[in-house]
């Protein structure tokens, strides 16, 4: 038996690196997924800020100081202009985005009323977190002057002077910034899994095609039986599983120098546990198919999907709940929620109940497509 199935083993690792094209679905796509990551977050945090401002409240020195405010910010370029200019600038990516002073904003700030000056951007909160949390910073400093004038003009322009004149002393520590390292990791991961089911499935399928083309039922004739020819199957899974798993994190950490924030054996341990998961998803959709077209079908409809709805193309922080709801319901969000878990220092019963679901995903998804692959005996398909 021993001595089938490592014929079995290497005859299929044989075929898959003989196959130029298998070798870049299985080692390729997994390193430029990591290269798109870095693309596409690389550069989200070194970037200067272009800011269009909109002052309506002419002649006003709290909205002209607050412009000027902003101009000194590190990494703010501001640009005075129109309102249509601003908008125009906006839509043709000129500025990242733009902030409108209304018409008597300073005199409702005197007043110590709250207005507020608008925010426009396409791209989120992702780009205008920073300059409205400066922004509302300086003027929740002038509401606080306004309400110790208690209305009187000439003791607010008094002490608003003192402010705006006044000198502070900063030490300034600089810091570095690993969030954008984290960001690439995750998007780099997310891709990782898409590629591992797909890597998973394509080999998994290679059951299905050697039935179609009878090599399988020549095999039975032999020797070999035909648990031994699936689990030499499951064998070369997760072997060329662990090979992605293993050039990925060390292109990652050691050719690019991104810091994952996770021990490099705690990540690829919890990346292997997916991996059974993976196979044993990949088995299942084989079990169900009665062909190769419906087999690539079913992967259609099944990997990509989940993918998507798990959040391994986008943060699961910008999902509806409704879909979060759902991805509690596939192993990829498991394993993303685990590596959130680890990169924020959390490894305790939290981590050890989400390794126990991808056991646990693993685990169903293996006995149902045994059980399925046992009820094609009859018809000398499969186990």
């Amino acid at each position: 038996m021993w001595k089938d199935w490592l014929w079995l083993v290497r005859k299929n690792l044989a075929l898959i690196l003989r196959d130029k094209k298998s070798g870049f679905l299985h080692v390729g796509l997994p390193l430029a997924g990591v290269l798109l990551s870095m693309l596409i977050y690389g550069s989200a945090n070194s970037g200067t800020l272009h800011i269009g401002i909109v002052n309506e409240d002419k002649g006003s020195k709290v909205a002209e100081d607050a412009v000027q405010y902003l101009a000194q910010l590190q990494k703010v370029k501001v640009t005075v202009l129109e309102n249509d200019e601003m908008r125009t600038e906006i839509e043709n990516g000129s500025i990242d985005s733009g902030i409108v002073f209304p018409s008597g904003f300073s005199e409702k700030l005197k007043n110590g009323e709250a207005p507020s000056a608008d925010i426009v951007s396409i791209q989120g909160a992702q780009v205008t977190a920073y300059v409205s949390s400066m922004l509302n910073n300086y003027l929740g400093n002038v509401a606080a002057i306004a309400k110790t004038s208690e209305g009187d003009s000439a003791r607010f322009d008094r002490l608003y002077e003192e402010f705006t004149g006044s000198g502070y002393a900063v030490n300034v520590e600089s810091l570095q910034d690993i969030s954008g390292k984290k960001d690439i990791t995750y998007q780099a991961i997310g891709f990782l899994l898409l590629f591992m089911l797909t890597s998973s499935f394509s080999l998994t399928e290679i059951m299905q095609k050697e039935r179609q083309d009878r090599t399988f039922l020549r095999m039975m004739s032999s020797p070999v039986s035909s648990r031994t020819y699936v689990f030499s199957n499951v064998a070369v899974n997760a072997i060329v599983l662990i090979v992605q798993i293993v050039l990925t994190l060390v292109f990652m950490k050691f050719v690019l120098g991104i810091d994952s924030g996770v021990p490099f054996g705690q990540l690829a341990g919890i990346l292997f546990l997916f991996s059974l998961a993976a196979i044993g998803l990949s088995l299942l959709i084989v079990s169900l198919s009665t062909s190769n077209a419906a087999s690539g079908a079913l992967s259609t409809l099944i990997i990509t999907p989940t993918c998507l709805l798990s959040g391994c193309f986008f943060p699961m922080d910008i999902m509806p709940d409704a879909v979060r709801r759902i991805s509690t319901f596939l192993p990829q969000h498991w394993l993303l929620d685990s590596l959130g878990k680890l990169q924020s220092g959390d490894a305790g019963s939290g981590l050890m109940l989400n390794l126990a679901i991808l056991v646990a995903f693993a685990a169903a998804f293996a006995l149902i497509a045994a059980y399925r692959l046992s009820r094609k005996d009859n018809t000398r398909q499969y186990v």
